[in-house]
């Protein structure tokens, strides 16, 4: 058995599951560098009626810390579809925030490659699109003082977690190796996904600028919008009403009616 059929078959990768009302589309989010399943915890009071909201818990955070980080962008994306596959058996859409939002492409795209079912809807949130160049000097190789400071300066780490260098240090681990994935990530001539694409960006983002999130426009046969979120490169968690309002209007685009 490979590391990646242990991962599969060994662990959920879905936790803090929540539903508004009896479910009709089943939400599944990826998220940010060393994010985890808790992420999506604010988006609860105001999911419409009909969403199962279904948050991704990656190797090596959350409730699955005492797994190993998974650091190759390939294999992550195997384990990931595999473990995933009985979420797919229902209708749903993918949400995926920065890193995560690359996670959740190349997701859509094996989906359509493999014969799976589709997603209804993408949703692609806070990220460069594949063949926007970074932008900017590499993090992921930095100390740990370092990257805790750029973090804190671009709103993706809070700042109490300072005050527990143990606690800190790990997450900092699966951070550095989401963003060692990310900062390598360029896709030049991406493939199209078949399904509608809906980018998000923070306003006041300097990690993902509006500019460099509005060029997945080209990542879809279908439908596409994108849609600027009150807020910095956090956003889905300091505006989760309007991160959700984003989502409900693509949704309605994609011809979803909740």
């Amino acid at each position: 058995m490979s590391a990646t059929d242990a991962y599969a078959r060994g662990a959920s990768w879905v936790n803090a599951r929540f539903t508004a009302g009896a479910p009709r589309l089943r939400l599944i989010c990826l998220p940010q560098s060393g994010g985890g399943a808790t992420t999506f915890t604010g988006w609860r009071p105001h999911l419409p009626e009909g969403v199962e909201l279904a948050p991704v818990e990656l190797p090596g955070r959350g409730s699955r810390m005492a797994e190993p980080v998974m650091g190759e962008f390939g294999p992550l994306l195997d384990a990931l579809l595999d473990g995933l596959r009985g979420e797919l058996e229902a209708p749903y859409a993918l949400f995926g925030h920065s890193f995560g939002a690359l996670l959740a492409y190349e997701l859509a795209l094996r989906t359509e490659r493999d014969g799976l079912p589709a997603p209804a809807a993408l949703f692609v949130s806070g990220s460069r699109a594949p063949q926007v160049p970074l932008g900017r000097a590499a993090v992921a190789g930095s100390g740990d003082e370092e990257l805790a400071d750029w973090l804190l300066r671009t709103g993706g780490l809070p700042r109490e977690l300072l005050g527990h260098p143990d606690f800190l240090r790990e997450i900092l681990r699966a951070v550095r190796a989401d963003m060692a994935m990310a900062e390598r990530y360029h896709v030049p001539e991406p493939v199209p996904v078949g399904c509608p694409l809906f980018a998000l960006a923070g306003r006041d983002d300097e990690v993902s600028p509006p500019r460099a999130v509005a060029a997945w426009s080209s990542c879809t046969t279908a439908v596409h919008r994108t849609t600027l979120v009150p807020g910095g490169h956090s956003y889905p968690r300091t505006h989760p009403r309007e991160t959700v309002r984003a989502v409900r209007e693509g949704l309605a685009l994609a011809g979803i009616d909740l």
